[in-house]
């Protein structure tokens, strides 16, 4: 066995600073206050992010109530400085929410880019907007999309695997949809033609897309009555398009079913928040975010 100086065994020799770097690597999580923000801002595991999980909870609920309340004209009329002053305070309270969420993770900007990303920017927008664009508060009511992060807290993780099962197929329904969309807009387009031309102006139908409007709610059995034929021609046509309205109904229900039934194969979910995007829904055997690349 070969040997070092004096007999010693042979060593490696120390790293220099840019194999040190290298070693170090770009999918660690973030380090000191980061780290310890990405914990308590995207985990529920720890006391912390449970009780900062339940808070932004709380808060999300009472500000979506002040935004329903201040619709009320007697109670906007009593207490509207005070319901625009809570507005106010919650949308400061989740703007650093929102700061401090992209400060936590490593790619901030494909956290943004995330639905729950830009659920939370959409959150506190409004209010802002109000201030050019008076009455555009009452958006606000999209923070109860905020709630959905319920199910992280009280450890549903099987309510986000069945999440994911749904939006796979109806990711994999959306060919055949748009294609049976399609032909749903072109016998809306045929029909509304043919109805004008059969009931003209003085039965309701004085153009075409007043006709397509006609056909839209009677294949789809709403049937508001605003509009309807009076011939016997075109009563006998409205009758076609309603039997031919259940139809309609029910191929994309089976569309999506088939679907389902195979999308439920899909594996449990590993409830752990990714470091680096925030993004959750990976596999429990998954060692990097599906996302981003960050290492779990």
């Amino acid at each position: 066995m070969a040997t070092g100086t004096r007999g010693q065994p042979p060593f490696a020799p120390p790293l220099d600073y840019t194999e040190c770097v290298s070693l170090r690597s770009e999918q660690t999580p973030p380090a000191g206050i980061r780290a310890k923000l990405h914990e308590i801002i995207f985990e529920a595991d720890t006391a912390a992010g449970k009780a900062f999980d339940v808070g932004l909870l709380l808060a999300i609920l009472i500000s979506v109530i002040a935004v329903m309340l201040e619709s009320v004209d007697s109670i906007r009329a009593n207490h509207g400085r005070l319901i625009r002053g809570a507005e106010w305070f919650f949308t400061l309270l989740f703007t650093v929410e929102y700061v401090l969420r992209l400060v936590s993770v490593k790619r901030p900007l494909r956290y943004a880019r995330s639905f729950f990303g830009l659920v939370d920017l959409i959150a506190i927008l409004p209010t802002y907007l109000s201030v050019i664009l008076p009455g555009a508060q009452s958006l606000l009511v999209v923070r109860v999309l905020r709630l959905l992060r319920i199910f992280r807290v009280l450890k549903l993780v099987s309510f986000l695997g069945e999440a994911e099962v749904l939006l796979t197929a109806l990711r994999a329904s959306r060919p055949k949809i748009t294609v049976f969309l399609g032909a749903v807009l072109s016998t809306v387009v045929i029909m509304g033609a043919v109805m004008y031309l059969v009931e003209g102006a003085e039965h309701g139908f004085d153009s075409i897309p007043r006709g397509m409007y006609w056909a839209i709610v009677t294949m789809t059995t709403v049937g508001f009555g605003d509009i309807t034929p009076k011939t016997v021609a075109g009563q006998f046509i409205a009758s076609i398009l309603m039997i031919l309205g259940y139809g309609i109904i029910a191929v994309p229900t089976g569309i999506v079913s088939v679907e389902l039934a195979a999308a439920a194969r899909q594996t449990e979910l590993n409830p752990v928040a990714c470091p680096g995007c925030g993004a959750q829904g990976h596999d429990l055997d998954a060692i990097h975010c599906k996302h981003c690349g960050q290492k779990l």
